[in-house]
């Protein structure tokens, strides 16, 4: 089951709330690789949580996504210059990026033509950087009681493109056309109450398509109404989210 791209236009404002922030070491470490500091692009910026890190570090950041709401819902940033773009073919001039982003986007893109617009809009040298996270890890109880049982419903519902961020962005599929840099490990850490942990996994593509089957959705429901009830008193749960990641120099001089 395919969903298009635009299925993450919908609540776009939970998902702004809901979805785990990047590390910083993370951004610390792209403006560390860049040869320059001036203009980024953050491609399929969502609502613009990778862009903000990157504006930190570069003078300038373009901010593209296809979904006008996810930019609607974006956080404004001085630096951040954020528009409604399709990945693949874009308005932005020749060699204008020191650096191009794809956070949590990439396995739904036409690799062929992005790569294509990747080398166009790329400076000599440019580094460009992919990542994503799939499943998180917490507190065993609530890992067996609650996430694992919503996760085993909505399983048929994934995208044939979710299992390119799984597998690790297998070079068969992705064909990446720069030679591949070594990146640290990253991971986010961080904790949410059952609620947040539950407002969360509403973001996810397939629950999206899930719920709208009313007996799933009826299911769903119960096991969340559960683990909101009895996981309440634990406070903040801790859990840890490792990123896929892929990197490399383009259009070398």
């Amino acid at each position: 089951m395919l969903p298009d791209r635009h299925i993450f236009s919908l609540d776009s404002s939970d998902y702004l709330l809901a979805r785990p922030r990047y590390p910083s070491a993370l951004f610390a470490w792209l403006a560390e690789n860049s040869l320059n500091r001036d203009i980024a692009w953050d491609c399929a910026t969502g609502n613009g949580q990778a862009a903000v890190g990157l504006a930190q570090y570069f003078k300038q950041v373009y901010a593209s996504d296809i979904s006008d709401q996810q930019i609607l819902n974006s956080v404004p940033t001085s630096n951040i210059n954020y528009s409604v773009q399709v990945a693949e073919n874009t308005l932005f001039s020749d060699s204008m990026f020191d650096l191009i982003t794809v956070a949590q986007a990439l396995h739904w893109f036409d690799f062929e033509r992005f790569w294509q617009e990747v080398q166009r809009v790329a400076k000599p040298n440019a580094l460009f950087c992919a990542w994503g996270y799939s499943w998180f890890d917490c507190d065993s109880e609530v890992l067996s009681e609650f996430v694992l049982p919503i996760r085993k419903l909505i399983e048929p519902f994934w995208a044939v493109n979710n299992r390119i961020l799984w597998d690790a962005y297998p070079e068969d599929l992705i064909k990446f056309p720069f030679k591949s840099i070594k990146m640290p490990f990253f991971s986010i850490e961080g904790s949410w109450t059952i609620s947040q942990m539950d407002k969360y996994i509403q973001t996810w593509s397939a629950y999206k398509l899930a719920t709208k089957d009313k007996t799933i959705a009826k299911e769903i429901q119960s096991i969340s109404f559960y683990a909101l009830l009895k996981f309440q008193d634990k406070g903040s749960i801790e859990f840890s989210m490792p990123l896929t990641s892929i990197a490399g120099f383009v259009n070398p001089a």
